[in-house]
C-alpha cells in the first residue's frame, strides 16, 4: 500500500520507518501536518531526528524538546545538548540556545515564562547530576545556573509540577529509584525537602491539578517493576493515594489538560514483541476516575509530552523497549 505524507514543513518531514513502524492504516490515519486531525494527527518529525529521554514543555505557545539521546541524520546515538523548538502555528521547528552540557532525563519546569531544569541524568552510565539551569525564551539569550540540588538529592526521571510559582520534583533516579521529593523557588533560588513519596519512583508521570501535585505509575529501576499507583501531594500537607492507573507502566509521557492528567505510552509491556505500550488513560482529579483515550497510533516510550492550546503534544521517543529512538511526533485532542 502507498503512504502518503502531507509535508506542511520542510525540516525532518517523512516516513521514519524501521521494524517498528505501525501499520500503514494507524499512519495513514494521522497524516503528517499542522492540521487538526483527531484524535490523533502527526505533526513533522523532530528537527533533530530520532531522539528520546527528553524532557517536554510548552511556553508561550510553542513546544521544547530539552536533551536527550538523539540520532542527527548520517550520525550514530548520542546524548545531546540541543533544544528543539516547534511552532504549531508557522508549523515549524527551529533550535534553541544548547543546554549548558549534554543530558538525557532531565527534570523540567515552566514557571512565569522561564524554562527551568532541575537535575538530570548524564553520561551512558546514567550519572545523576543535581545542576539547575533556567532560560526565559523571550527575554534570554543563554542558559543560566541556578542553585544545584542540595548533595544526596540530585536525580534524573522525575515527577515535575509547577504549584504556585514554585517547581516540585519527586521521585526519580539516582543508584536506583528514589522517593526523594524536593521543591525548588525560583524566586529565592532554594531548594527545600518535602515528605518523601510514599515508595521510590523513577520514569513515573505527572502534573499539578488545582494546587496539588500527582504522580503516576513508573517504576522502581528495573523496566518490568512497573506499578499503577497514582500518588497526589498537597502543598504543606501529605501524601495520598488516589485511584490506581489502569495499566501500570513506566516510561511515559503525561499532559494535564483542564482537569485531567493524561497519561501515554510506556515501556515493560510483556503482550508485545516491541515491548512497549500503545495506551493512553486520563485522570479525572474532580472525581478520582479514570478513563481510557484512543491509543498511540506510534507506540513509544522514553518521550515527554505537554500540552498546548487543548491537545497533547508528543515528540519523539523509542518504538521499541530501551533504545530504539524515532523522530515522531504526533498530537492528541483529547
Amino acid at each position: 500500500m502507498q503512504r502518503a505524507l502531507i509535508c506542511v514543513l520542510v525540516i525532518g518531514c517523512g516516513d521514519s520507518g524501521g521494524e517498528a513502524t505501525p501499520p500503514d492504516a494507524a499512519r495513514d490515519a494521522a497524516p503528517t501536518s499542522c492540521a487538526a486531525a483527531t484524535p490523533w494527527a502527526s505533526a513533522p518529525d523532530l528537527a533533530l531526528g530520532p531522539t528520546q529521554e527528553t524532557a517536554v514543555v510548552a511556553v508561550g505557545g510553542k513546544l521544547y524538546v530539552l536533551g536527550g539521546f538523539a540520532q542527527p541524520a548520517g550520525g550514530s546515538l548520542a546524548i545531546v545538548r540541543a533544544v528543539q523548538i516547534f511552532d504549531p502555528v508557522a508549523c515549524a521547528w527551529s533550535m534553541g540556545p544548547e543546554l549548558p552540557k549534554p543530558i538525557h532525563h532531565a527534570n523540567a519546569g515552566v514557571v512565569d515564562g522561564t524554562i527551568y531544569v532541575l537535575g538530570a541524568l548524564e553520561t551512558t552510565s546514567f550519572t545523576a547530576t543535581g545542576e539547575t539551569w533556567a532560560w526565559n525564551p523571550a527575554t534570554d539569550a543563554a542558559w543560566s545556573p541556578r542553585t544545584v540540588m542540595p548533595a544526596g538529592t540530585q536525580r534524573g526521571a522525575a515527577v515535575v509540577g509547577a504549584i504556585a510559582g514554585k517547581l516540585y520534583v519527586a521521585g526519580g533516579l539516582r543508584n536506583g529509584a528514589v522517593a526523594d521529593v524536593s521543591v525548588f523557588d525560583p524566586g529565592a533560588n532554594a531548594w527545600t525537602a518535602l515528605p518523601a513519596l510514599p515508595e521510590p519512583r523513577d520514569h513515573g508521570c505527572g502534573g499539578s491539578i488545582a494546587g496539588k501535585l500527582y504522580v503516576a505509575g513508573g517504576r522502581q529501576a528495573t523496566i518490568t517493576s512497573t506499578s499503577p499507583k497514582l500518588f497526589e501531594y498537597t502543598p504543606d500537607g501529605a501524601w495520598a493515594e488516589r485511584a490506581a492507573m489502569p495499566t501500570g507502566r513506566g516510561g511515559t509521557a503525561c499532559g494535564v489538560i483542564d482537569d485531567r492528567l493524561i497519561v501515554v505510552g510506556g515501556e515493560g509491556n510483556p503482550a508485545t514483541a516491541t515491548g512497549v505500550y500503545p495506551q493512553v488513560e486520563a485522570y479525572a482529579a474532580s472525581t478520582n476516575t479514570w478513563s481510557t483515550l484512543a491509543a498511540m497510533p506510534t507506540p513509544r516510550h522514553g518521550m515527554g509530552a505537554a500540552a498546548i492550546d487543548g491537545k497533547l503534544h508528543v515528540p519523539g521517543g523509542a518504538t521499541r523497549q530501551g533504545f530504539g529512538a524515532v523522530a515522531t511526533y504526533e498530537v492528541l485532542t483529547p
